[in-house]
């Protein structure tokens, strides 16, 4: 029998509610879940610690018996190689996140042609919800319940960003 494990790749600070749907609804298709959190993301300085987005993601994806949580810096296709992955699982909400993640998979392609790309769309509700826009109004004391799962709320509230 032949065992399809996939990798979920991205930052995740904070984890979203849209990040969620698709680690869900991936797990249903694929045997493993890796949810490999990028450690030296060129996305500025983040939030959480890589640490902190580990455990969160750990918790909230708990009753997921097929999902894990790693970690990872340098190019993808080495990492899903190292971990026997023969998939990459990708979000796509708008056309703009389709042009990037197609140039990534095809580049990723080239790098490794024995690992695919799978795109996903979120739930409809989560198409506009990103971690970038997550952080932004809540540091504007905008309320992003929500949009993030309970745990990451009391974290991002324990965080103390919100306007006062």
């Amino acid at each position: 029998m032949n065992t399809i494990k996939a990798i979920y790749p991205g930052t995740f600070d904070p984890l979203t509610n849209g990040h969620l749907d698709l680690i869900a609804r991936g797990a249903k298709i694929v045997d493993h879940l890796v949810v490999a959190i990028l450690r030296n993301s060129e996305k500025g300085t983040p939030l959480f610690t890589v640490p902190e987005r580990a455990e969160m993601i750990r918790e909230a994806t708990a009753d997921l018996g097929n999902v894990s949580v790693a970690t990872f810096d340098g190019l993808l296709v080495d990492f899903a190689r190292a971990e026997g992955a023969k998939a990459v699982l990708r979000g796509i909400r708008a056309i703009s996140d389709y042009e990037y993640e197609f140039q990534m998979a095809m580049m990723n392609r080239k790098l490794n042609p024995e690992i695919e790309t799978l795109f996903m769309m979120p739930a409809e509700k989560y198409t506009y919800v990103s971690s970038r826009l997550i952080k932004g109004v809540f540091r504007l004391g905008g309320d992003v319940g929500e949009l993030v799962p309970p745990l990451v709320m009391e974290r991002l509230k324990a965080k103390g960003t919100a306007a006062e």
